[in-house]
This record gives structure tokens, sequence and C-alpha cells, in this order.
């Protein structure tokens, strides 16, 4: 995989991300204290990464 790709996977990755955490923190749930928040956004990062680095 070239750097661009890797770039641009990663940039998405982080974007979404970042948008489904700033959901989650919105909707506030009663059990999302702030270390599964950083849990959930760890989790979140790690598999975009690896899906965004998956070829078709």
């Amino acid at each position: 995989m070239c750097m661009q790709c890797v770039t641009g996977a990663a940039v998405a990755a982080g974007a979404t991300a970042t948008g489904l955490r700033a959901w989650l923190h919105t909707r506030a749930p009663d059990w999302l204290t702030a270390k599964r928040m950083k849990l959930i956004t760890a989790g979140l990062l790690t598999v975009g990464v690896i899906a965004a680095g998956i070829q078709p």
C-alpha cells in the first residue's frame, strides 16, 4: 500500500471515529463513562485502520 493510501485510510478512520464518538457523547447514555469512551475511541480507530488496510 502506498503512503498516500495509508494517509487517506488513517484520515478516514479518524474522521469516522470522531463522528461516532461525538454522536455517542451527544446522546450521553448512563453507562458511558470517560474510561469507556476512551476504550470505544481506541476500538473505533483500530477497526477503521484495519478495515481501510484491507484491499479487495
